[in-house]
């Protein structure tokens, strides 16, 4: 196997477990922190596939802009959260019916 086969792996398998995470778990901080591991699993891709072309440094670049983008909706998500804890003083995403009728 060459190199970038083993972060590749390494990059599906996350992608999966944070998919599984989504799919499967009704609290809504595990499901924010399982689209975490898929945006990490996606920037494990992109600086593999950016070690296999050195060139240009543009998988990096576009990896830490993933990252920033990864901070802030990190952020807002908690903050919905919160908002989400006060009203229904629960934090599972079964509950979470506000915009219903």
């Amino acid at each position: 196997m060459n190199h970038i086969d083993y972060y590749l792996v390494l990059s599906g398998l996350l992608f999966t477990i944070g998919g599984t995470g989504f799919l499967v778990r009704r609290n809504v901080i595990f499901t924010l922190i399982s689209i975490e591991v898929m945006l990490n699993a996606v920037n494990v891709a992109l600086v593999a596939f950016n070690r296999a072309r050195p060139e240009n440094h543009s998988g990096q670049v576009f990896a830490f802009f993933m990252i920033a983008a990864a901070a802030a909706e990190a952020a807002i998500g908690l903050a919905i959260v919160l908002s989400l804890y006060r009203l229904k003083r629960t934090v599972r995403s079964d509950e979470a019916d506000l915009l219903k009728n």
